[in-house]
């Protein structure tokens, strides 16, 4: 049965740093995929090197983002203009109430968002992943018996960390519930939407994602357990 996924992330390339081969894969399966992005990314480091200020280099990241969306082959994206790391300083429940108005929009029977570490540790992944938590958990409450799943984007214990640049944060073995194993045009698609952020590209190299990344990519999922890890999001889905 098809399913529809929405993807909930705070930035420009979220999507592209690990999920997106599933994401590729998943549309080849026949499912509906879905992105959300908090933010435009504008406050990126990057944005010195070209002499942008923060509004102007989110507005070349929202530009590049539509061209992920065509590489990709979305089923639907939005960006909304929240501050880029500035998550932090909102009221938490602003931020909710964000997220819900698109996750009603949508009405996925999957969402996706970072694993409580954020990965990366980066406090705008940390608020998203508690934020994206309570409203999913307050719609459910609220009668969304559409909603079926919350899974957690993760890397492994044993991902390649590159020297000097960010120390990822893992999930451990027993905390994977899910590992859905890409194919190699799943990668190729993944590397052409890494291309889309031009304005990236030096970061991109830096963080050696491309030869981090596997084919097999994991998942958490929230409030269920499975020994062995399920192959894909949709299995053992429940009410399916």
């Amino acid at each position: 049965m098809p399913h529809r996924y929405l993807y909930i992330f705070p930035h420009p390339d979220d999507e592209s740093f690990g999920p997106a081969p599933v994401m590729a894969r998943q549309l080849r399966d026949g499912h509906e995929v879905h992105l959300l992005t908090l933010t435009r990314g504008g406050a990126t480091r990057m944005r010195h090197k070209f002499g942008y200020s923060v509004e102007e280099m989110g507005a070349v990241r929202l530009r590049e983002m539509q061209c992920v969306k065509e590489v990709i082959g979305l089923t639907g994206m939005r960006v909304l203009d929240l501050p880029d790391s500035g998550l932090k300083e909102m009221d938490p429940r602003d931020i909710e109430e964000a997220v819900a108005k698109e996750i009603m929009r949508v009405r996925p029977d999957i969402v996706i968002t970072y694993a409580v570490h954020g990965i990366s540790g980066f406090h705008d992944h940390l608020v998203q992943h508690a934020v994206v938590k309570r409203a999913y958990l307050e719609l459910r409450d609220n009668g969304a018996d559409f909603l079926r799943r919350l899974a957690l984007f993760t890397v492994s214990e044993n991902v390649q960390q590159v020297e000097g640049w960010v120390k990822l944060n893992t999930s451990k073995p027993e905390e994977i519930d899910c590992v859905v194993e890409v194919a190699e045009e799943d990668l190729q698609t993944m590397a052409r939407a890494l291309e889309c952020y031009k304005t990236y590209q030096e970061v991109i190299r830096q963080s050696g994602v491309m030869d981090a990344i596997g084919r097999e990519i994991p998942f958490e999922i929230f409030q269920e357990e499975f020994d062995p890890p399920l192959k894909d999001l949709g299995d053992g889905l429940p009410g399916f």
